[in-house]
């Protein structure tokens, strides 16, 4: 474990760096996005994560925050072409997002085609960091085995990719310290790893932080920071 990863874990102010202060549920509205906007900015939160439709919003909100704007493609099924998620991650980063959570075609992993794995991924990472930006990529576990989690995260780091990522939170499932742990030890040392889907509570971040997870995915940040249980579903 890093140094980094140790102080997170005895110092729950310190785990606010590793929360995408996230609100995607379809109906949120612009004063939902504005708030989680303060409340990142007030929290020192890594990033807001929002669908693409309020990328501009939150960048204009965040802007001199030094909080990050983070937004989602292909989300939450992964079953769309993977030029029409370039297509929809470049208006994302033109729009102001500096990181880009996509979701594979879990199809493919589920039929244990890597290569298809690969292209679909390689050609989000490309428009993404074009530019500029970062790419995690959701392998949504709760729909992969063992085997085929490993085969995706590999996918992931073949294509380029920044980050991988456990979940939607929108599937069934999220994220436990097994996948976490596996997901790690296949990306190795040089990738993220992002926890998202069910993480509440400071113990639940201690935990995906001391299994290797870099980057928690959560819309209880604020209970997280506080040692309290949050509610939400994500």
């Amino acid at each position: 474990m890093s140094n980094e990863a140790s102080s997170a874990l005895d110092n729950s102010a310190s785990i606010a760096s590793y929360i995408d202060h996230t609100l995607l549920k379809p109906e949120a509205s612009e004063a939902e996005v504005r708030q989680v906007c303060a409340e990142a900015a007030e929290y020192k939160f890594k990033s807001v994560c929002v669908n693409p439709i309020w990328v501009k919003t939150v960048t204009k909100a965040l802007k001199g925050s030094g909080v990050l704007t983070c937004s989602v493609v292909g989300f939450p099924l992964g079953a769309t072409p993977s030029d029409v998620k370039a297509f929809e991650a470049r208006g994302a980063v033109l729009d102001g997002a500096d990181e880009i959570d996509m979701v594979i075609n879990i199809a493919a992993a589920r039929a244990g085609d890597k290569g298809a794995l690969v292209d679909d991924i390689t050609t989000v990472a490309e428009a993404v960091h074009a530019g500029g930006a970062i790419l995690k990529v959701i392998i949504e576990t709760a729909l992969l085995n063992d085997e085929q989690k490993v085969l995706a995260c590999e996918a992931s780091v073949e294509a380029g990719a920044d980050f991988v990522k456990t979940s939607t939170g929108f599937n069934g499932g999220g994220a436990t310290v097994e996948d976490v742990a596996l997901m790690r030890k296949t990306v190795g040392p040089d990738l993220g790893v992002k926890a998202s889907g069910g993480v509440r509570s400071l113990a639940d971040a201690q935990a995906m932080i001391a299994a290797g997870a870099t980057r928690i995915g959560a819309s209880s940040g604020i209970a997280i920071v506080k040692g309290e249980q949050g509610s939400s579903a994500y």
